[in-house]
């Protein structure tokens, strides 16, 4: 056990994958693949550069000396300059020429974007992956009826499926944020100093060609296609307000999705999986509290404020360059991702173990459903023979005694049975719960899953995750 403290989502809520992914680690060899890729892109543009400086530099790009590097930092108080050193120290042939004509902004924002793009592809497999339980639940539930909502009050009936595709499309809304940030994708590539492009220019002599050949160079060489064409000293800190933007709808749609679940599990009618031996309460052993759906909601609502960060930082940059962004983003960003990542562990573990009630749900449907179904009553007895406007009076003078039982006596709800034993109706009891079949009011909920289903494209590769309980 640590005696210092530990972010909760490292320890506790984050996958392996998303906390190497913004690791030190990851950080400071992605540092060293851009230096080598400008190093190697100098030499193939005619500085005096040489194989053997370049074959140095890949032989340590993996091998940090941590320790050198933090020895110097306390030194000159600059985390960049201080891992220069430290690369030097390990290639003596190369160290003249690393980070040549280069400004800080070159390793740190070209890092910090691959990391956010590379960060948004594990979001989108484990959406990917999310989308193809829930649509296995879809399609298992399709037909079941239960009791719609609006104002958490009866409404209508819908299916238990039809309401997951409504989880569904706010993921797939999701998807497509994140492909189109990624269809996008674009580096800082080597500006300089304040975006210019001087120190370039100065090393190749004035050729603007060969300067803009160079960042081209660069950019393909660490897997990108595209830079920005014009930047200060960093990218435009509106791209980082632009992923948490989608990390936060994201988070939106997992809050949504639990709290329907925890009303539903209030309900007794869907519950999140509940292992053999978890407890759900320490003073009260028969509770089984939705603790993953409120999980969920607790980070999601972290997600959702923190992106307010870097909105607020992409507002406050003056002019080509300030450093009052950089401590708030080695914080809102990463944390930011690994929260998400924790958010759709969870959101994947309870879609895909989800426990349905069907004979509780039905019970509540027939609870109201009366209610719901006079207009249907009303027209079966005119067929009869009955007069609409008397009838019309009779049901509504029914079903406000019925109402007034169930809510001041406690009593069940009755209407049926008033309805069967006036004779103005013509009816029984039998011949209403024909009526009163679920399925006739679900509209076109079967269809609309079928048809919402089929036009899903998606790999949704299967994902195991590993969450506390």
């Amino acid at each position: 056990m640590s005696n210092v403290y530990e972010s909760p989502l490292n320890s506790r809520y984050a996958s392996d994958e998303m906390k190497e992914l913004f690791s030190p680690d990851r950080k400071f060899k992605t540092w060293r693949k851009l230096w080598i890729a400008l190093a190697e892109t100098e030499k193939e543009l005619g500085l005096p550069i040489t194989d053997e400086q370049i074959e140095e530099l890949k032989a340590n790009a993996d091998n940090i000396n941590y320790d050198a590097a933090r020895e110097q930092e306390k030194k000159v108080r600059h985390d960049v300059m201080a891992h220069v050193y430290a690369y030097g120290e390990q290639c003596p042939k190369a160290k003249g020429i690393i980070h040549l004509g280069a400004t800080s902004c070159y390793v740190g924002d070209n890092t910090d974007i691959i990391l956010m793009h590379e960060g948004l592809k594990i979001i989108r497999k484990k959406i990917d992956a999310l989308i193809a339980v829930l649509c296995d639940f879809a399609e298992k539930n399709k037909a079941l009826p239960t009791l719609a909502f609006t104002h958490f009050q009866p409404a209508q009936l819908t299916t238990v499926g039809k309401r997951a595709t409504l989880w569904i499309q706010d993921l797939l809304m999701d998807l497509e944020d994140i492909e189109f940030q990624l269809e996008k994708a674009a580096l800082l590539g080597s500006k300089g100093t304040t975006g210019t492009q001087a120190s370039f220019l100065e090393l190749f002599d004035g050729d603007h060609e060969k300067v803009k050949k160079a960042e081209k160079l660069i950019c393909e060489k660490m897997g990108y296609t595209k830079v920005f064409p014009v930047s200060g000293q960093t990218y435009p800190r509106k791209l980082d307000s632009q992923i948490l933007s989608i990390l936060s709808f994201v988070a939106q749609s997992a809050y949504k999705f639990s709290n329907d679940l925890r009303l539903l599990q209030h309900l007794k009618e869907v519950e999140e999986p509940f292992e053999k031996n978890q407890i759900g309460s320490s003073a009260m052993p028969y509770k089984r509290n939705p603790m993953r759906s409120e999980r969920i909601s607790s980070l999601a609502r972290y997600v959702i404020v923190n992106a307010l960060n870097p909105a607020i930082t992409a507002g406050t940059q003056w002019f080509e360059r300030t450093l009052d962004d950089s401590a708030n983003r080695r914080i809102s960003i990463p944390e930011a991702f690994l929260a998400v990542d924790a958010i759709l562990n969870l959101y994947i573990n309870v879609a895909g173990g989800l426990v349905v009630y069907p004979k509780v749900i039905r019970k509540r449907i027939m609870q109201e459903l009366p209610f719901m179904a006079t207009e249907n009553i009303l027209m079966d007895a005119v067929k009869r023979g009955g007069d609409r406007q008397e009838l019309h009076e009779r049901i509504r003078t029914h079903s406000i005694a019925a109402a007034k039982a169930v809510k001041e006596e406690g009593k069940p709800n009755d209407l049926v049975q008033r309805i069967a034993s006036d004779p103005a109706f013509c009816t029984d009891e039998d011949s209403i719960m024909k009526i009163l079949r679920p399925e006739n009011f679900i509209g076109r909920s079967v269809q609309q899953v079928d048809e919402f289903l089929k036009n899903i494209n998606i790999k949704g590769e299967k994902i195991n995750v590993e969450i506390n309980v």
